[in-house]
């Protein structure tokens, strides 16, 4: 069965970051695969500029080809701002690719997240498509993004639990590596959890927790089998 897939993430690399080889397995299986950001990442920095802004969309465009799918919109929200809004904003911009795509399964952000725009999006995407009659979506996952969701702590934010494994093959690990070189910027050097070579032990870890050399993980909120 062909998917429709939208991910809706709180910055442009995230999805690259917290998924980019599942991206990649998705498109080879044919499925469609759609996304939108919410902030242009680098807004809240001290030292952004437009220029700034400009490499991260070159950087979200080169991410895209890379591994297949089609940035559907990117909003204009202040970065690291998004709590400053009513939640009912930004769940009508989900709402408006929910309407035009219908997707079959959603990804986004893991509310155990440190991160607070990727908390809000969290409950936008849930807020969005809550159970109504007719539903498409049959499933919501939500990710893990390295310096985000290992910097939170479950007396705050709750644990991300994952209870879906998505096993890599090396066509889909070198395609996630090639798109996160084109977030060059934003990628750290190691040992942070943001570097080529943690964001690979991740992928390790997970695979090796299922007997796997390498997968990336998700915790499945809902998962509706008709």
């Amino acid at each position: 069965m062909k998917e429709v897939v939208l991910i809706v993430v709180a910055h442009p690399d995230d999805e690259t970051i917290g998924m980019g080889g599942s991206i990649k397995k998705h498109i080879f299986k044919g499925d469609e695969v759609y996304a939108i950001s919410m902030t242009d990442g680098v807004g809240s920095r001290d030292l952004s500029s437009s220029k700034e802004v400009k490499s991260r969309i070159e950087s979200a465009k080169l991410a895209s080809s890379l591994l297949g799918f089609k940035w559907e919109k990117s909003y204009d929200f202040a970065d690291n701002k998004l709590d400053s809004y009513p939640l009912l904003e930004v769940v009508k911009c989900v709402e408006e690719a929910k309407s035009k795509y219908d997707p079959t399964i959603v990804y986004t952000h893991s509310n155990a997240d440190l991160n607070i725009d990727h908390r809000v999006i969290a409950n936008a995407v849930l807020t969005a498509f809550r159970p109504q009659p007719n539903e498409n979506c049959r499933e919501i996952r939500l990710f893990e993004v390295p310096s985000a969701t290992d910097y939170g702590n479950n007396i705050v934010t709750g644990f991300f639990k994952p209870n879906l494994f998505i096993s890599l093959e090396k066509k889909h690990w070198e395609a996630k590596l090639s798109a996160l070189k084109a977030y060059k910027n934003e990628i750290k050097e190691y040992p942070h959890s943001r570097s080529l070579e943690s964001i690979q032990n991740l992928a390790k870890l997970r695979g090796n927790q299922i007997g796997v050399n390498m997968a990336e993980s998700f915790q499945i909120v809902r998962k509706i089998d008709h």
